[in-house]
């Protein structure tokens, strides 16, 4: 399987690929073929393909297929993840969540409180494969993580940094890359730093427990952190969530199966339901061989 990035600035060019590609196929109400696409993005049908397969493990047509809008309901039906079993699993920070080895570390509430007062805050700019990345980290830990793709860097960095106004925040790339890459697949530890109220975090405790490939719904989460009629508090502390991809609320949808917002653009959570569907089924393959 080919999911693991070692290049970023391969894998950012391949996702704004793919990022032409969901416009396009948003724009039509029929299906799509390689060579259409291929001449519209004024490439050969071979190379296009080829790269659809090294960014996603699965050939274009399959692709195609997963972006579409109503996977997400497929998503839902066949790998849905009812958080009440992981949970009462004893799964808690510190520990092997799902298919991470990640530990994280809570900031305790009064210090939050502070808007991160005394707080230093390194931050850079990286590749993904998922467009321009902001992660941002303290000597704990990633502590946010930000896409902006749909939304700018300006406004990227802005949207973070409001988040702890009294943090002093210094640009470190060095010392925030084996994070970073890590978080998108290379070797190294997956470390967190957690800032938020406390409500705040058993959401996102509760995402990280929602194995890679599989889907929750904002009801399951709001069972599964004890307060079952909050489910517009909980969509709230989603959408808060400071370290997109890791923490993942791209995996939390709507009951009925929509995908619902998305707080850096929907098409970069389609985007990223899709390649992991596309791992998860080139790993299923490779195991069958």
């Amino acid at each position: 399987m080919n999911t693991h990035i070692s290049n970023g600035q391969e894998a950012s060019y391949h996702y704004k690929l793919v990022r032409r590609a969901i416009e396009r196929l948003d724009s039509s109400d029929a299906p799509v073929s390689l060579e259409g696409l291929a001449a519209e993005m004024n490439l050969s049908p071979a190379y296009l393909q080829r790269l659809f397969s090294k960014w996603a493990g699965v050939s274009p047509k399959r692709y195609q297929q997963f972006l579409a809008l109503d996977h997400a309901k497929t998503l839902l039906r066949a790998h849905h993840s009812t958080l009440d079993t992981a949970m009462e699993a004893g799964l808690s920070g510190g520990g092997r969540l799902h298919d991470l080895f990640l530990r994280w570390e809570a900031m305790s509430p009064g210090s939050y409180a502070k808007g991160g007062k005394g707080l230093q805050i390194k931050f850079g700019w990286f590749d993904s494969p998922f467009g321009q990345a902001l992660a941002m980290g303290t000597d704990i830990g990633l502590c946010g993580m930000a896409f902006a793709e749909e939304t700018g860097a300006e406004v990227a960095y802005q949207d973070m940094a409001l988040r702890w106004p009294n943090a002093r925040f210094t640009k470190d790339n060095n010392a925030l890359a084996p994070w970073v890459g890590a978080a998108f697949g290379g070797v190294g530890a997956q470390r967190l730093h957690l800032i938020g109220a406390p409500f705040q975090i058993k959401v996102w405790e509760a995402l990280l427990h929602v194995p890679n490939g599989h889907v929750t719904t904002y009801s399951d989460i709001a069972r599964a952190v004890g307060s079952p009629k909050a489910v517009r508090a909980v969509g709230t502390a989603v959408g808060k969530n400071p370290v997109s991809w890791l923490i993942p609320c791209h995996r939390a949808l709507r009951k009925s199966g929509e995908l619902g917002g998305y707080h850096w653009g929907t098409p970069i959570k389609r985007a990223m339901l899709a390649y992991e569907s596309a791992a998860r089924e080139s790993a299923a393959s490779a195991l069958a061989k």
